[in-house]
């Protein structure tokens, strides 16, 4: 794997610009996993688009975006083995579409339908798959860490070989469950992957006044954690990146930090005007390493994609996104009584005398 310098901390990488591999790296998917891997990618951006004109339609709510961090989500997810648990932050619905988690469903979180999985009770962009091992999103920063953590430790008591990965922002490192997370982590050698995507801000915040050290990696070893960096534009270096930390904590030898460097090129959500505190120029380096741009180039000078099947792939993507918002908006709202549900495994009297009374009220008039 190839080390780049800035100062003195190595940051790994194996794509060059141009779309060829660093001399002597191995790359750590197959031919057939790169191309799956790069329609993730395009199908992610796409959604990303499409979604952003939805709400600004007014048609949905909300929408999180990822767009230039594409290679950190989609590498992360592709690493991981099935058995392998992701304990989102609110970025990574490509990571959960990676995992078998269908459009359909994602789409009908996105109006919170009555098939949506959160029985719409979350805002959009907060879906969750048991049956794909992806953790339900909560939006204060921060608190996947520790329940990540205490899932490792629950799996490592039980002797399950499996792993938690978290995704979470640069943001969520001056957080108090940020330090809990670590240190419960480091003591009790979890098999917990803590990836932090700094994509250089917290809404409006440069990564620069959210920490005086030099890089977040390096905050892993005060908990006795090791820490890399990697080129989170990278797909292969990502991949590379959590296989490795995945085999520590198979092998007993406990968590791993990994901090991948990546940018967000858009605005923190559909709520965020990023022209307020940066400056268009601040994206012109990113573009050059466009995480899509490097894994296209790559697999053209293999000769296993062309600009027919690219069409074709977008075509397909924007067919089935049509299709899922056309269902999810014929769907009606979550039924009202659903409030109730999930909580106990038998409801409480006093809940059922609300249930009751809630339904028997007067209902707000349907816009």
């Amino acid at each position: 794997m190839s080390l780049h310098t800035e100062g003195q901390t190595p940051i790994s990488r194996m794509l060059r610009e141009d779309g060829t591999v660093v001399p002597g790296v191995e790359v750590p998917l197959s031919q057939s996993e790169i191309v799956f891997a790069y329609r993730q990618m395009v199908q992610t951006r796409l959604l990303d688009e499409r979604l952003t004109g939805l709400q600004r339609q007014g048609r949905i709510g909300f929408h999180v975006g990822s767009l230039g961090e594409e290679a950190a989500i989609i590498g992360a997810a592709v690493a991981l083995r099935p058995v392998d648990w992701i304990f989102p932050c609110y970025r990574e619905f490509g990571a959960a579409l990676a995992r078998g988690f269908e459009l359909q469903e994602f789409i009908d979180n996105m109006f919170g339908n009555a098939r949506d999985t959160a029985k719409g009770r979350q805002m959009p962009d907060h879906y969750t798959s048991r049956k794909h091992h992806f953790l339900s999103i909560s939006s204060p920063v921060g608190t996947q860490i520790t329940q990540a953590v205490g899932f490792a430790w629950a799996a490592k008591l039980k002797k399950d070989d499996l792993a938690a990965l978290v995704f979470f922002g640069d943001g969520a490192t001056s957080s108090s469950e940020f330090h809990a997370g670590m240190n419960l982590a480091g003591v009790f050698k979890t098999p917990t992957v803590f990836l932090c995507r700094n994509n250089g801000w917290a809404i409006s915040v440069p990564s620069e006044r959210q920490t005086a050290s030099a890089t977040f990696a390096e905050k892993a070893s005060a908990y006795g954690i090791p820490g890399l960096r990697v080129d989170g534009n990278d797909l292969f270096a990502v991949v590379a990146a959590v296989r490795t930390a995945l085999a520590r904590a198979s092998r007993g030898e406990g968590p791993t930090m990994i901090e991948a460097l990546t940018y967000r090129m858009g605005g923190h959500s559909t709520s965020d005007d990023p022209n307020a505190y940066r400056g268009a120029e601040d994206l012109d380096a990113w573009r050059a390493r466009d995480p899509l741009a490097l894994v296209r180039s790559y697999l053209e000078k293999q000769g296993a994609w062309s600009e027919d099947e690219e069409r074709a792939w977008r075509a397909d993507i924007d067919g089935r996104f049509r299709v899922a918002v056309q269902s999810a908006e014929a769907v009606s709202r979550p039924p009202l009584e659903s409030l109730f549900d999930d909580v106990y495994a038998e409801l409480p009297w006093n809940l059922r005398e609300q249930r009751a009374e809630l339904l028997a009220g007067p209902r707000a008039p349907e816009h």
